[in-house]
């Protein structure tokens, strides 16, 4: 009766929690909106976004060009803020399940690495148009050589699967540094530098369509699948002893991650460490339950990713920073707790 009572209780919480993260999270997007180089009324923001949503709200004396701002440059903007932030979570906690890591990300299988390979390709070829798309293709085919590696011996183990992505990581790197040295000019620099430090600069709501769709559908389908990331988190033996197909489930976790994490960083470039903080985040508020954890770290994930790109446009008057500066001004430090924190619990 008293373990009922508990549950229950654990449950109102959890719900309320997630109440209290919408609302904030509601409240962050018209105070991201508002904020920028031109500071808009948040009246004004509330209405504009409101009345083109189809509530019944009069816009009243506002200028085309607030209008403009509002609708068509910094509400898409911040909702892939949103999108970004959430899916790179939803990876990161994934990951940190499917090895059993807690300081694993989703740029552990060198997506990041191949991505920016195909992106400098790209740039230095001319092809900016194709920058997206080069990107993404970096990102699968480094993913590929991931997989093919860490399965040589004829087993892929979690172990394997994290050399693997170092090695990957390290030899696209390379070749892309390669690449600058010997093909790029001063622009080009300039244009993979501040890709590979990440921005949502430019938005349109044409960007916000598969991306949306993708986080979507994972999000939907990772929400199933708690009792298997509980598993894991177990270790192997344990997984197995319950019945978990641990190699299916890698392949599968690890494909999907890969895909979702190759339309993220296509479609806004490399914005670090969300994927690793925020799980610990959750954990911090809910427990390793991934019940509880996976929509709580999604939710916080969204915040961060939000709230960094509303300070890479506002720090500066008129101007603007890559996101993954603020990511990693935060993420770092937060890593270095946690390995710290590792640490300790070793050896005590």
């Amino acid at each position: 009766m008293l373990s009922k009572f508990s549950g229950s209780r654990q449950d109102q919480q959890f719900v309320l929690l997630l109440v209290i993260l919408l609302g904030i999270l509601g409240i962050s997007l018209f105070l991201a909106v508002s904020m920028g180089s031109v500071a808009i009324d948040l009246g004004d923001t509330y209405r504009i976004i409101l009345s083109r949503l189809g509530f019944p709200l009069e816009i009243g004396e506002v200028s085309k060009s607030t209008l403009a701002i509002v609708w068509n440059m910094r509400f898409p903007r911040v909702l892939l803020g949103l999108i970004v932030g959430a899916g790179l979570s939803m990876c990161g906690s994934v990951m940190q399940s499917t090895v059993n890591n807690p300081i694993a990300e989703p740029y552990v299988l060198g997506i990041s690495a191949g991505a920016t390979l195909g992106a400098t390709l790209s740039i230095i070829l001319g092809l900016k148009v194709m920058i997206s798309l080069g990107a993404f293709l970096g990102a699968i085919l480094a993913t590929i050589a991931v997989l093919i590696i860490a399965s040589m011996q004829g087993r892929m183990t979690t172990s394997s699967l994290i050399l693997s992505g170092t090695v990957v990581n390290a030899l696209f790197l390379a070749f892309s540094n390669f690449i600058i040295s010997v093909g790029a000019n001063a622009d080009s620099v300039m244009t993979i530098k501040f890709w590979t430090m990440g921005s949502l600069a430019g938005t349109t709501w044409a960007d916000l369509v598969l991306p949306t769709i993708i986080v979507g559908m994972a999000f939907l389908f990772f929400s199933t699948q708690y009792r298997v990331f509980n598993a894991m988190m177990m270790g192997d033996e344990a997984a197995l002893t319950l019945g978990i197909p641990l190699r299916f489930y890698w392949y599968l976790y690890v494909t999907m991650v890969a895909v979702l994490t190759a339309v993220l960083v296509a479609t806004c470039g490399i914005i670090g460490f969300v994927g690793l903080i925020t799980p610990h985040l959750a954990r911090g508020l809910v427990g390793t339950n991934y019940k509880r954890l996976f929509p709580v770290a999604t939710l916080l994930g969204a915040l961060f990713v939000v709230w960094a790109d509303v300070f890479s446009r506002i720090i500066i008057p008129n101007a603007e920073l890559p996101i993954g500066i603020f990511t990693a001004l935060v993420g770092a430090p937060f890593f270095i707790y946690i390995v710290g924190g590792r640490r300790r619990e070793v050896r005590g």
